[in-house]
């Protein structure tokens, strides 16, 4: 069957319509071209920046039938799939490592990256070609290998045909167990978790702070420009370890996206009454088909306990209240596991075009993997659960 092959360095250029067709069937909000859009029209994703956009589309006539967002980069900034130990071992073979192309969310490690394919399609088929497509780009811009971060869990299965090294992550995640009320969530812990829950909780209204969640037109075009403030904020306080990779002009143009997006925000006792109060400190998140990823925060000043509520128990809430199934709370700290995230799995494809370094990594990813799955079953024993509620998560 004849198929006709794009590059695109600029996502604008694939009609919007036609890339939606195929990315809002899938539970990622995350492969959108309003999202992917606003990373590039804002200025905040591009080459600039190291990051290349290449995307790949696959038509037949005036119809997408696949697609990939790629990405060539010379760094490994941004990615949360941190790849410095292979960085290592091409520096002692004398081989070269960058630039390499990735496919993922830039700067957004949420698991769902995938070949986009429209249904009906056969999708092997133009994984096949998508692939053929990729290798040549690789090798006739002498690109050192490829990699897929943060992978769909159901498109691992498809890539298994192919020659990509497998490696496995950690991160975090929360499941809604048919929770109905913020109650049943609690039961599930042990009597002094829920104890300590409940004291956080209730610690908001002693300091006199509010916490409201906002979804959609809810969502105030000031309030996207106050939550580039709080994103800004938060990472002056990492310095050179700050995830600072979105500017203003992201936030601000979130308004077209806002069917997605949940605000979750603390108002001080003073804003008592006040139509379009300040709020001292706020949480986004990102929501579709039944799952719920956070991705910033930050706040004016401190509260205690202001974070655990305004990043997770609020977005909890929101979550049973609104049927959710998934809460990714996003990279970070293992303090998520005192508040129900278990410890979980997630997974990067990776092939290399030198053939020492990808037999290397062949050679070496089972016992960096084994490594991994230890890490995640020791942190799943700190979950604080009633006895009765321990799952095994290995």
């Amino acid at each position: 069957m004849h198929y006709s092959v794009k590059w695109s360095s600029n996502i604008s250029d694939v009609d919007r319509e036609a890339w939606n067709s195929i990315a809002i069937p899938l539970q990622t909000p995350f492969l959108e071209w309003e999202w992917l859009h606003q990373l590039e029209a804002s200025g905040s994703i591009t080459p600039r920046h190291g990051w290349l956009p290449m995307h790949l589309t696959i038509w037949r006539e005036n119809t997408l039938l696949a697609a990939a967002p790629l990405y060539i980069k010379g760094h490994s900034s941004g990615e949360f799939v941190y790849d410095y130990i292979w960085v290592d071992v091409a520096q002692q073979l004398g081989v070269k490592y960058y630039p390499k192309l990735i496919g993922m969310i830039p700067a957004t490690p949420s698991v769902g990256y995938r070949f986009l394919t429209a249904p009906g399609e056969n999708e092997a088929e133009l994984t096949d070609v998508m692939l053929e497509e990729i290798d040549k780009l690789c090798k006739k811009n002498d690109i050192t290998g490829v990699a897929f971060n943060f992978a769909d869990e159901d498109w691992l299965e498809l890539m298994s045909r192919y020659s990509f090294n497998t490696w496995k992550h950690q991160s975090f995640l929360w499941e809604n167990q048919g929770f109905t009320s913020f109650a049943d969530y609690l039961a599930v812990f042990n009597k002094n978790q829920r104890r300590n829950i409940l004291r956080e909780r209730a610690s908001m209204a002693d300091q006199g702070i509010t916490i409201r969640a906002l979804h959609g037109d809810e969502i105030s075009d000031r309030y996207l420009s106050i939550m580039y403030h709080y994103y800004d904020k938060t990472n002056d306080q990492f310095g050179m370890w700050a995830a600072r990779y979105l500017n203003r002009r992201f936030f601000e143009g979130m308004s077209d996206y806002r069917h997605r997006l949940l605000l979750v925000a603390a108002f001080p006792a003073e804003a008592a009454g006040k139509s379009d109060p300040d709020p001292v400190a706020m949480s986004f998140l990102v929501h579709k088909e039944g799952m719920l990823v956070g991705r910033y925060w930050g706040t004016e000043q401190f509260f205690d306990n202001l974070h655990f509520n305004v990043c997770y128990y609020a977005p909890i809430e929101w979550a049973i209240a609104n049927g959710v199934k998934y809460f990714d709370p996003g990279a970070g700290s293992t303090h998520k596991i005192r508040r129900g995230f278990r410890a979980v799995s997630n997974f990067s494809l990776h092939r290399f075009y030198d053939q020492r370094l990808h037999y290397i990594m062949a050679a070496n990813i089972e016992r960096v993997n084994t490594m991994e799955q230890s890490n995640i079953d020791e942190l799943n024993e700190g979950l604080p659960f009633a006895e009765h509620r321990r799952v095994n998560d290995s």
